[in-house]
């Protein structure tokens, strides 16, 4: 039976892989791109900008709040969303970090691959 060895590794690098596989479906970057068009809370809208059933955009919507992206309220049958910048830029920030150094690393070495 295969191990899990996620442990393994630093608690950054397990944070941003898993907030890369929270954006990993381009559903979610559409809903993410439709949430931040409109600066404010979405309710109910989301579901007429995307080509999929409301109950597939909850699922994506779930594993946005799930990653921290996203912040919601369901009043009843009503459901509000709103981009959660704090965990937005966090994210973007050590993506950033992330590529500056394997840049920086491959461009100090200048050898050519493969």
């Amino acid at each position: 039976m295969a191990q899990n060895k996620k442990e393994e590794f630093k608690k950054s690098e397990i944070e941003l892989a898993e907030f890369a596989k929270a954006i990993s479906h381009p559903a979610r970057v559409a809903i993410l791109k439709a949430i931040a068009a409109k600066d404010m809370c979405i309710c109910g809208e989301i579901v007429d900008v995307l080509p999929l059933a409301q109950s597939t955009v909850s699922q994506h919507l779930k594993e946005l709040m799930k990653a921290g992206l996203i912040q919601g309220s369901i009043d009843g049958t009503k459901s509000c969303y709103c981009i959660n910048w704090k965990t937005f830029d966090k994210f973007a920030s050590e993506f950033n970090s992330f590529f500056n150094k394997a840049k920086t690393k491959a461009e100090s070495s200048r050898k050519d691959c493969c």
